[in-house]
């Protein structure tokens, strides 16, 4: 297998242009256009989520001023010196030419940068062509198909999810195979996988991969440079400052059995937690992906470290963990969360939004990418998303309105948990004949049975509290009341969920009006 796809200079990462052009680049003119370039545009978010982890490394490497870098262990000693640096960084307005490409040539990571690479594919372990094999030697591969999320595996769902099928699959070109090997890296299931032989024993399991079933946040400038600046995390506490750090094209292949190396600060926390390992097979012209190996790359129990662009959410014994990816949940949802101080709520925000430049924060969003998927195997949807210029109104910049900003949300929660029990109490006033339609009767809910109006009215009601909280999420707003216009979206969605009633219809009317008054007591008793 010999090299062939430079991903230096290949064009495999699509970006838009601030002129609005769209292009594709290599990772050498993506640094160097970085002050070019408004976003990127990778078609797959769990990729896209990866890619900026592996970009922020490089930033790390390549950013600096008068010959300060931002991963300069003397300088992230103290926190204060560290963002002084990365000011004076942004103030440049571009990465450095020079250090672009005394990076990407360094002379001990040649062949590196190749997604073929004979000795060292890119993210990849050569290792697996030795490893993967049946019981007589032979090559025992997971598959191309294994490799392109949202492809069928296997005879399950070939004609429902696409025409793809294990005895005839459909090679993908390279560049889009390296959006789908960090997608695998980042996000990859647990449980069985295609067995790897090292001892006696033959192991065909392995674990989650770090970024399983999660969301991202990052901060998002008008230009990429400036994006990726601010993606290089803060100097971590957390994190072994004794071991060396680097990022795994950078050092020597792990072994798999042997103990994981100490989560370093920035390259090992944002590029060397993978629970998988990978092995892409190229086509004869090493142009397009045939085949690939995907099993597991360690055992070990994973090291701890705090993930530098997730929320996290308090359990109920207190601990945190990171927030769940949920492909229905709007971006908006989480905005107190990323406005609000940790010890104002039960939340703590990633730490990249902390500490962000002052002269900035009036041009910031905040883009997401998630993938909603369970710990194993399952995959569900995956999703980008961005704010308006809202960091702005970060509780240290603009208090008032980042408490604004809580309450409008909670007040939308509130009015969705309130629909969806006034909904499942109007289904069962409406198809139970043994159940009392009085006004104040107690009314049992059959857990089992719900009814299709709660599903249908929340449906509903989410855009329409949408459209209301980017209506009341404006400064001339912060003294206005918030909870009439989020019940009315739910009386509205309750109505359009039961549909229109005749007069035979008394039961299902009495139901209506039943949900209603039980929505209308959210409203403040001088606005009821």
């Amino acid at each position: 297998m010999a090299g062939g796809f430079d991903l230096r200079r290949e064009p495999w990462i699509p970006v838009r242009l601030l002129t609005g052009e769209s292009a594709r680049l290599g990772l050498r003119e993506l640094f160097l256009r970085a002050h070019e370039i408004a976003d990127l545009e990778l078609p797959v978010p769990p990729a896209a989520a990866g890619l900026l982890r592996i970009l922020a490394a490089m930033t790390a490497r390549i950013a600096h001023d008068a010959g300060e870098r931002l991963d300069d262990a003397g300088i992230a000693e103290d926190t204060e010196d560290w963002h002084a640096l990365r000011r004076r960084v942004l103030k440049h307005g571009r990465f450095d030419p020079d250090a672009v490409d005394a990076y990407f040539d360094r002379e001990e990571l040649a062949g590196r940068f190749d997604l073929f690479d004979e000795q060292r594919p890119f993210l990849q372990d050569p290792r697996l062509i030795a490893e993967c094999v049946d019981g007589k030697g032979a090559p025992n591969t997971s598959g191309v198909n294994k490799l392109v999320l949202g492809r069928p595996t296997g005879i399950n769902g070939a004609v429902l999810f696409g025409h793809f099928t294990d005895t005839a699959p459909v090679p993908v070109p390279a560049a889009e195979a390296v959006w789908h090997l960090l997608a695998q890296l980042y996000f990859g299931p647990s449980g069985q996988c295609t067995p790897r032989r090292i001892t006696d024993q033959r192991t065909g399991s392995g674990d989650a991969a770090p970024l399983r079933k999660s969301v991202s946040y990052f901060a998002w400038a008008p230009e990429l440079f400036k994006s990726l600046v601010l993606a290089v995390p803060a100097p971590q506490s957390e994190v072994d400052w004794t071991a060396q750090d680097a990022c795994p094209w950078e050092e020597e292949l792990n072994d798999p059995l042997g103990p994981l190396p100490a989560v370093t600060w920035p390259y090992r926390l944002l590029t060397g937690r993978f629970r998988h390992a990978v092995l892409l097979q190229p086509s004869a012209d090493h142009r397009s992906v045939v085949d690939a190996y995907i099993t597991w790359s360690t055992h070990e129990s994973p090291l701890q470290a705090r993930d530098p662009y997730q929320i996290l959410d308090r359990r109920k014994d207190d601990t945190f963990q990171p927030r769940e990816a949920d492909g229905a949940r709007a971006l908006w949802r989480d905005l107190d969360s990323l406005l609000l101080k940790d010890s104002q709520q039960d939340a703590q925000r990633p730490p990249c939004l902390e500490d962000l430049p002052k002269r900035l924060l009036p041009s910031l969003r905040v883009r997401a990418y998630g993938f909603e998927q369970d710990g194993q195997q399952k995959d569900s949807v995956w999703f980008q998303a961005t704010t308006p210029p809202i960091l702005q109104w970060q509780e240290e910049t603009d208090a008032e309105m980042a408490y604004h900003v809580m309450r409008c949300h909670r007040v939308a929660e509130d009015a969705a948990s309130r629909l969806d029990f006034a909904a499942k109490i109007a289904w069962r006033i409406a198809t139970d004949a043994n159940t009392d339609a009085s006004p104040k009767s107690k009314v049992k809910i059959d857990r089992r049975k719900p009814g299709p109006w709660a599903s249908a009215a929340l449906s509903r009601y989410w855009p329409l509290a949408e459209r209301e909280f980017w209506r009341l999420a404006s400064p001339d707003q912060t003294t206005a009341s918030v909870e009439r216009p989020f019940v009315e979206a739910a009386l509205a969605a309750l109505d359009e969920s039961i549909g229109q009633v005749g007069r035979a219809d008394i039961r299902v009317a009495r139901a209506r009006n039943r949900a209603r008054s039980i929505l209308l007591g959210l409203l403040p008793v001088k606005a009821a």
